[in-house]
């Protein structure tokens, strides 16, 4: 996406619970469950956008977190996809989400926070 000469990925991730077997569906959980879950945000370039939009889904909320391309790549999450290759990740869990809480963003406001964001870097 682009705005304001901005260039802006956007990466979406369900919360599923690790400990259960099953396909996604039977996976899902709700927000604020005891369950563990994961989301891995996968082959993120930072070179390539200006702005990331994270997108937690869950089966009663959707999150969103946003960070300049300088945030993730300094996140001690951020860590390579694949060895040698070009492309990173970001897992988010429910023993680390209480650290992007800063990230968080009203998706009234999203374009605003992300056109900040943006000329932060």
């Amino acid at each position: 996406m682009w705005i304001d000469e901005l260039k802006i990925e956007v990466k979406a991730c369900r919360a599923i619970n690790t400990r259960k077997r099953g396909n996604l569906v039977e996976k899902a959980l709700r927000y604020g469950s005891d369950e563990p879950f994961w989301m891995n945000f996968q082959q993120i370039k930072v070179d390539m956008a200006d702005v990331f939009i994270f997108i937690g889904v869950w089966l009663d909320r959707i999150i969103y977190w946003v960070l300049s391309s300088r945030e993730v790549k300094e996140n001690k999450y951020y860590s390579p996809q694949h060895r040698g290759g070009i492309e990173y990740q970001i897992g988010i869990t429910e023993k680390n989400i209480s650290e992007f809480g800063i990230y968080i963003a009203d998706p009234k406001k999203l374009g605003d926070i992300v056109i900040k964001k943006g000329k932060k870097r």
